[in-house]
């Protein structure tokens, strides 16, 4: 499965995962965005090209700590348009996917 496409100066990023399923929710959003940072790098764009972020959280309750490293991350003025949800992950053990769009710089 692919972990990113690009069409006509658009970056779509594949729903992003911990692999350490071990971490706390703060912990799996350091990883996840991380890897976020590398595909973008990968594809020609960062984080300061976000047009839209989805963000799929296992439990609501977890919603401050992830909000706190996602704020921590993302460059100031540069906040794209974000939805974040609770939902059932394929993977009871992953506490966040982050679903990114971004234009190549």
């Amino acid at each position: 499965m692919s972990e990113v496409a690009i069409h006509n100066g658009t970056v779509y990023l594949a729903g992003q995962i911990a692999e350490e399923t071990s971490l706390d929710i703060k912990g799996q959003t350091r990883e996840v965005l991380g890897h976020v940072d590398r595909l973008l790098a990968e594809s020609g764009s960062d984080k300061t090209c976000i047009l839209s972020c989805q963000i799929y959280i296992a439990d609501m309750a977890d919603f401050e700590g992830m909000n706190e490293e996602y704020d921590a991350w993302v460059p100031s003025g540069h906040t794209p348009p974000r939805a974040t949800v609770e939902a059932k992950l394929a993977n009871p053990e992953v506490l966040v996917e982050i679903v990114i769009v971004a234009a190549q710089r």
